[in-house]
C-alpha cells in the first residue's frame, strides 16, 4: 500500500542534505541504507549506494524514478533459474552445440594443394 497524502513522501532529510552540498551529476556515491527512502526531484543527477543486504549497489537516479522507492533498484536476491524437464533440455541443447564449436575448432583445417612450378 502507498503512504497517504496527508503524511506525504518518505523521505529521510539526512538524504536531501547530502545532495544540496553535492554538485548535480558529481561522481559521488552518496552510500544509504534506507531502502524505504522516496525518490525525489532533488535527487535527479546523483548516484545513491543503496545497501542490499551485503554490499552498496550503485543507483543513478534519473527522470523517470521519481515516485519509487530507492529499494527497488538494489535487489536483494539474485534469481537462480526454473526447474523442471523443459529447462534440462535447454540447458542440454546449449551444451551440446558448445561441444560442437569446440570439436569444429579443434578440426584440422582442409588442405589445398598448391601449385609449383
Amino acid at each position: 500500500m502507498s503512504r497517504s497524502i496527508k503524511k506525504g513522501p518518505y523521505v529521510l532529510d539526512n538524504l536531501l542534505k547530502k545532495t544540496s552540498l553535492l554538485k548535480q551529476g558529481a561522481k559521488a556515491i552518496i552510500k544509504t541504507w534506507c531502502r524505504s527512502c522516496s525518490i525525489t526531484p532533488e535527487m535527479i543527477g546523483f548516484t545513491f549506494g543503496v545497501h542490499n543486504g551485503r554490499e552498496h549497489v550503485a543507483v543513478y537516479v534519473t527522470e523517470d524514478m521519481v515516485g519509487h522507492k530507492l529499494g527497488e533498484f538494489s535487489p536483494t536476491t539474485r534469481f537462480g533459474k526454473h526447474g523442471g524437464r523443459m529447462q534440462r533440455e535447454l540447458e542440454a541443447a546449449v551444451v551440446e552445440k558448445e561441444a560442437a564449436k569446440v570439436e569444429a575448432a579443434k578440426a584440422p583445417a582442409p588442405e589445398t594443394k598448391s601449385k609449383s612450378k
